[in-house]
């Protein structure tokens, strides 16, 4: 694109989409046209058909046109949730495919990299996926190179791991297209204290909710069980691994977490469980072999104390919510 041309990006959005990270990326290109004085971003809002849309928040969206009318996009992101699925799959995946070809760059933000994987547009390409939808977004995509980075660009591709994410992608776009000054001025209108670009990781909630950062050994222990999901390790092998005693490693977790280090690493194999309970339509046993358990009866009670429901009625419950009211529930 030359300086001065206009950026025209466009917005598919699914029924349940987040509208977080809709308006955490056309904000930041509106701030950016007023500090200009000039237009240089536009957008156009896309759904499928041309009819309205209602995000997860039950706010309606009218879309500006359907996919097929949407040709003079030059970049199109994806925002679902990662269930969201085509009308027509078959026209409208091939539509994506067309528009790639005649030089859109494709993208997609949390959950709608789900859909742009289904289209075939991922293959050969690393994809940023959020954290809550990694164990769901391997199952079903093994051969992707997914990573846990906020942002990941390449040439002809663009993901986002969310919506302050998506915010960040929008600020790095603006500052290729207008300059850092510009760029920085938006992130300050908007009180973004940080412009996070390529390679910087996700940070994920701990378990016990102390902070972004397990200290010293428990830190390095929970990366491990972290690592090790489907392949579970023994609390003899992690103290090994660590060069410390299983002795060490109880007392640090107790004193860090408030629980045992086994107890910890059972919540993060159930909260991988409940991902694939609710963002995948594996089977329960094979769920249970995916988080490292060889009986589906022991996932069930683990899963039941964990969450107060099995994973066949966790599983129930949001298929509920998806066939009454279209909305694939909970969305990031």
């Amino acid at each position: 694109m030359h300086k001065g041309e206009i950026k025209t990006i466009g917005f598919l959005i699914f029924p349940g989409f987040p509208m977080a990270c809709l308006t955490s990326m056309i904000e930041p290109f509106r701030a950016a046209n007023e500090i200009a004085g000039q237009e240089r971003f536009a957008w156009r809002v896309i759904s499928e058909d041309g009819q309205k849309v209602i995000s997860s928040a039950q706010v309606v969206f009218e879309p500006d046109c359907a996919l097929d009318g949407a040709d003079d996009v030059g970049m199109l992101f994806l925002l679902s949730a990662p269930t969201a699925v085509f009308q027509d799959p078959r026209k409208s995946q091939a539509g994506l495919r067309k528009m790639e070809r005649f030089g859109c760059v494709m993208g997609g933000v949390s959950g709608g990299v789900f859909p742009l994987v289904r289209a075939g547009l991922m293959y050969g390409h690393r994809c940023s996926v959020h954290w809550c939808y990694e164990a769901a977004f391997r199952a079903e995509f093994p051969q992707i190179d997914a990573v846990d980075d906020v942002i990941v660009t390449e040439t002809k591709r663009a993901t986002a791991s969310g919506a302050a994410a998506a915010f960040d992608l929008a600020l790095q776009m603006i500052d290729r297209e207008l300059g850092p000054e510009i760029a920085h001025e938006v992130a300050c209108w908007f009180q973004h204290p940080t412009m996070r670009g390529e390679g910087v990781r996700q940070r994920v909630p701990m378990l016990d909710g102390s902070g972004p950062a397990l200290p010293g050994v428990v830190g390095r222990a929970a990366a491990l069980f972290a690592s090790r999901i489907e392949d579970p390790i023994t609390i003899g092998e992690v103290a090994d691994e660590l060069g410390v005693s299983s002795r060490q490693i109880e007392r640090a977790f107790k004193k860090s977490t408030g629980q045992s280090p086994s107890l910890y690493y059972r919540a993060l194999r159930m909260k991988a469980a409940r991902q694939l309970v609710l963002y995948s339509k594996d089977s329960i046993p094979s769920i249970a072999a995916a988080v490292g358990y060889g009986s589906s009866t022991l996932l069930v009670g683990y899963y039941r104390t964990a969450f107060g429901v099995s994973p066949q009625e966790d599983r129930a419950k949001i298929n509920g919510f998806r066939v009454q009211g279209n909305i694939p529930l909970p969305t990031i």
